[in-house]
Formats: structure tokens, C-alpha cells, sequence
């Protein structure tokens, strides 16, 4: 790589700046960094030089030259100069015009300003037409979305520059938007400072509710490690904003995420944040992984109790990890639909390379179908799966603790609903947990273990083999509605569909914003149609039950939509369009 004949400088070295000084570096750029305190400085020196030593790279070997120093007087022969500095207008524009007496007049200024204006922060740099600015959603990161925003006073050549710059990079051009931008990142905070009461009151460890929420929704990382990439200072900063101007208690800090901004805990960047840093700024320890089976796992063979989707997957999983398994369904029909169903999937994971045929007939041969609850009787593990309606598992468990042999595991898959009543259904308190496989159940590594008031230990020893013998990670959780992923997960969505109730809010603008800024899978729109709005309202109403909090309450439009069969993809209409009508 030629080395670029610009200079380029810095101001600000927490996580944006100094994740920015690596990435220009890197593109074979000499850069300048920037920061007024010297324990910063003498991190970011740390890990440049750690990183070099690991990469076994320097400057002149594809890489330009770096320095760091605590005046900005360094910066005269900058050709670019970024200020990365707290997202405040004062402080902000401060910086720029101590910039304007230092540089040439033809250095090109970028803001990272993400909530000021940058029409007033390019009035006063005092060079209008030379100020830009860089708006992203998260940490930058090679590929991470980034979108380069001018003003009307902008010059045709420092656009030039700046989009020369991002491109050599490797940052990805999207379309973030202002007003759409804030509200995409409102929607996460307000999830991020949820999931921080979370840990706050016990409900849940950090490894366990980012595992969950990474596995769970596809997330590109936990909302623990969000705010440690983020800074716990830069999170608090913004929630106590959005606070302050809406009023609303979402955003009102939890008192651990104060407590870790007064005690100087910086995140990532400090090295100490929910996790632990290396000298590289990678998390220390270990995290949820998927483990093999313990040997002596106690569960050979399997019953499942439903026919619908889930009970399907689940005895696709089973079967496939080598397990007899028997699915129970009301009739016969059912029971002959299910299986026709399972063979349908194994087919289309052979075609797609994912299988043998030899192991879908393997799977196949361990799997049979009956229409009578006697069917698993001498099973170590009888799995429930039925509709979501606490009065039909309820029957399920009270048939089951008669049928069932003694000591046999007994598991419910509700996704909202009280385990401990299932339990005491059953007669057998202590065999008795719940074991939430996420939707497609072949895909999806994820099972939330919930553990009743009365599940004995050998219980929960039983079912984490378990899950490891199928090649799940298990998360363990309380038994309270919505668990960890729903818990979370549900209030963001219903916040989303309530943005619509005002007029400049557009669904598909908004899903965009949500994975461009955030590096989502899907918005929260595509997500609402992807699980069901029917599915969803559902969840909410019990959430709301559980939690009297209005941002569990469900939206009005919700409410709408479910009652006119508009329930997303399964009907081709829901918050968005997926098909025509016939």
C-alpha cells in the first residue's frame, strides 16, 4: 500500500477518536492524535504499541506513522482534522475554533457531532465551507455504517476529501438521518438502560443477559458489551439527556450506570467497564459457549407434547442429536402432519448442504408420532410445547405427572407464562422447569433455563446437558414473565410502533436507521412481522400484566392491526408489505 501523502488529525481519544486513529492509520495514513488528558494518551500508547507488536507491523509497512500529544498545536500540517470530543456545543465548538487559528486554510474539519447542530458548529470554525462531519450509530469499526453530512455551505473539494477518507477506511456510506438517526438511537438507550436495571436487581448476570440477547435476537453484540464499546459515560451523558427532554423514566439512568460513571469506570476504553480489558481492548475471561454434553448426561430419551411449529423443531433437534424422541399430538392427523412437516425440513437441510442424507434418516428413524400422552411414559425428558394459553399447559402437566415415571424432567416452552404454575399443575414441583427454545428451534442456539421456586438441582443439572448434548447454549433465568430476551426485547418494539403515532415517523425509514447505525439484523418493524404482531401483542399483554409500566402497555395500533388479520409475514400484511393480495 502506498503510504497517503495526507496528514490527519484526531481531537479526542475515547472510543470514537481512538478507534478512528487505528482505522486512518491503518489505511496507510500519518496520524496525529489529540487529547488533553495524559492517562488517555498513555492508554492509547499502550494499545497502539501492543497492536503493533502483536501484527508484527510499523510504520512504512502498509501503515502511516502516529503521535500523540496533549496540544492541538501539533496539528498545522493536518490536511483533515477530526474532533471527536464530547457531544456538547460549547465544547465542540471550542475546540474548532482553537483549530482555525492552528491549521492552514486549506485543513478540512470533521465533526463526529451526533445530536448538534452542524450548521452552527461550521459557522463557528470560522471556515464554514471546510466543516463536515461524520455521523455514525456505534464505535467505528471497519464495515461499520457511517454517513458523511454536509451543509448547504459546504465546498465541492473538502466533500472530496472527506469521502476519499472514509473510503480508504473500509467505513460502509449509509444513510443514518438526523431526526430518524436520534430516534433509532433513543430506542436502543432506552433498551441498553433497561438491561442495566436488569443486572442492577439480580434478575440476570451481564454474561447471561448479553448471551441471551446476542443468540436470542442476532444482536452483533450484548447490550453490556454495547455500553462498554460505547463508554458507560457517553451512555449516561445521552440518557440523561433524552431525559431531560421527553420526561420519560425510560430514560432516566439506572443507579448502576451512575454509579459506574462516578467510580471512573470507563468501558472498553478504560479497560474496566461490566467486563474486564485487555492491554488490546479485548474482553477478558471467557463468555457463554456452547459446551459438549457432561458425560452421564441423564436425558436418552425425549417426548414432545404439541404439533405446531415449535414442537416440530424441537423434535427435529432431538432426533437429530441422536435421541429417540416421541411428539404427541391430539389426533392422528396431527400427529401425521407433524411428522410430514419434520421430513420437509430435513429435506431442505439436506438440499442446502447443512445435512447428509445419511443423517436425516438417521434423525428420522429415532423419530416417531403418537396421538396419546401414554406415548411417553418411560421418556427421560418430556417437553411441552403446546398454545400459549396457561389453562391448556396447565391440563398438559397434570396429565403428564400422572403418566410420567417417577424422576422424569419436565419442561415447559412458554415464552411468557408462569413456570411455577406449571409446576404445581403436575403434582412434581421439583422435576418441573421451563426450557425456552427460540423459533426456527433447528437454527436458533439459544435456550432460556428457568428455574421455578421448587426445581430441584438435579433438575437444572439435567436440563443444561442436556441442552449442551443438543449443541445449545443454555442461559439460566428467574421465573418472571418474559425472562431475559422478551423482557427486554418487547418494550423496545412497542416503543418503536409508538413513534408512529407521530407524523414524520416512516416504519421503513426507521428499520434502516436501527440496523445501519446499530449493525441490527432487522429494525424493529421487520422484526414485529417477522415474529408475528399477533404473537407479539400477546407477549405484551402479559408483560403488561407482570409489569404495569407504560412501555410494556400495548399500542393502540397493535391493538388495530391483530384484529383485522394483518399479523405480518404469515399474511402478507403487517407494519410493512410482504406480498400482494391475491
Amino acid at each position: 500500500m502506498a503510504k497517503k501523502s495526507s496528514v490527519v488529525g484526531i481531537v479526542g481519544l475515547g472510543t470514537v477518536g481512538e478507534a478512528l486513529l487505528a482505522m486512518v492509520r491503518s489505511a496507510g495514513y500519518d496520524v496525529i492524535g489529540v487529547d488533553s488528558e495524559l492517562d488517555v494518551l498513555a492508554r492509547v500508547d499502550r494499545r497502539m504499541k501492543a497492536a503493533d507488536a502483536e501484527s508484527g507491523t510499523e510504520s512504512g509497512h502498509g501503515q502511516g506513522s502516529w503521535t500523540l500529544t496533549h496540544e492541538v498545536d501539533g496539528l498545522g500540517t493536518a490536511g483533515v482534522v477530526i474532533e471527536a470530543v464530547p457531544d456538547e456545543q460549547s465544547v465542540k465548538s471550542d475546540v474548532l475554533r482553537r483549530l482555525d487559528g492552528v491549521c492552514p486554510d486549506r485543513t478540512v474539519f470533521v465533526s463526529t457531532a451526533s445530536s448538534v447542530s452542524l450548521t452552527r458548529l461550521a459557522a463557528a470554525s470560522g471556515r464554514p465551507a471546510r466543516t463536515l462531519g461524520l455521523r455514525f450509530g456505534r464505535p467505528p469499526a471497519p464495515g461499520t455504517a457511517v454517513e458523511p453530512v454536509r451543509t448547504a455551505m459546504s465546498c465541492d473539494d473538502a466533500v472530496a476529501a472527506l469521502d476519499a477518507l472514509v473510503a480508504d477506511t473500509g467505513l460502509a456510506v449509509k444513510p443514518l438521518g438526523a431526526r430518524v438517526g436520534d430516534d433509532a438511537t433513543a430506542l436502543v438507550y432506552a433498551y441498553l438502560n433497561r438491561a442495566v436495571a436488569m443486572v442492577e436487581a439480580g434478575h440476570a448476570d451481564q454474561d447471561s443477559v448479553d448471551t441471551a440477547m446476542r443468540l436470542g435476537c442476532g444482536l452483533p453484540a450484548g447490550p453490556l458489551e454495547t455500553v462498554d464499546q460505547v463508554g458507560p459515560g457517553t451512555v449516561h451523558a445521552k440518557l440523561l439527556a433524552l431525559h431531560a427532554s421527553t420526561g420519560d423514566a425510560a430514560y432516566r439512568p439506572a443507579p448502576l450506570l451512575t454509579a459506574m460513571v462516578e467510580a471512573g469506570l470507563e468501558g472498553r476504553a478504560g479497560g474496566r467497564g461490566f467486563y474486564a480489558y485487555d492491554a488490546l481492548g479485548r474482553p477478558e475471561g471467557t463468555r457463554h459457549s456452547v459446551m459438549s454434553a457432561p458425560v452421564g448426561c441423564a436425558v436418552r430419551t425425549v417426548g414432545v407434547i404439541g404439533s405446531g411449529t415449535m414442537a416440530r423443531g424441537i423434535a427435529e433437534v432431538t432426533a437429530s442429536a441422536g435421541l429417540p424422541t416421541v411428539l404427541v399430538a391430539r389426533d392422528r392427523a396431527k400427529a401425521d402432519l407433524a411428522l410430514a412437516a419434520v421430513d420437509s425440513s430435513l429435506a431442505k437441510s439436506v438440499a442446502r448442504g447443512r445435512r447428509t442424507p445419511e443423517a436425516m434418516a438417521s434423525a428420522r428413524a429415532l423419530l416417531t408420532a403418537a396421538d396419546d400422552c401414554a406415548a411417553v411414559a418411560d421418556c427421560d425428558l418430556v417437553i411441552e410445547a403446546t398454545a400459549e394459553e396457561l389453562d391448556v399447559k396447565r391440563a398438559v402437566f397434570a396429565t403428564l405427572g400422572g403418566v410420567c415415571r417417577p424422576g422424569a424432567l419436565l419442561a415447559t416452552t412458554t415464552s411468557s407464562l408462569s413456570v411455577a404454575a406449571c409446576a404445581e399443575a403436575s403434582g412434581r414441583d421439583h422435576d418441573v422447569l421451563g426450557l425456552h427454545f427460540f423459533n426456527p428451534a433447528p437454527v436458533m442456539r439459544l435456550v432460556e433455563v428457568v428455574r421455578a421456586p421448587l426445581t430441584s438441582d438435579q433438575a437444572l443439572s439435567t436440563a443444561n446437558a442436556f441442552c449442551a448434548a443438543l449443541g445449545k447454549t443454555a442461559v439460566p433465568c428467574q421465573d418472571r414473565a418474559g425472562f431475559i430476551v422478551n423482557y427486554l426485547l418487547f418494550p423496545y418494539l412497542a416503543d418503536a410502533i409508538r413513534l408512529l403515532d407521530r407524523a414524520d415517523v416512516d416504519a421503513r425509514e426507521l428499520d434502516a436507521a436501527v440496523e445501519n447505525g446499530f449493525g441490527y439484523p432487522m429494525g424493529p418493524f421487520a422484526l414485529l412481522d417477522t415474529i408475528g404482531l399477533d404473537v407479539s401483542l400477546a407477549i405484551l399483554r402479559r408483560l403488561s400484566d407482570e409489569f404495569p409500566e407504560p412501555c410494556y402497555a400495548p399500542p393502540t395500533v397493535l391493538e388495530q392491526l391483530v384484529a383485522r388479520g394483518h399479523v405480518g409475514r404469515k399474511s402478507g400484511q403487517g407494519f410493512l408489505r410482504t406480498r400482494r393480495n391475491p
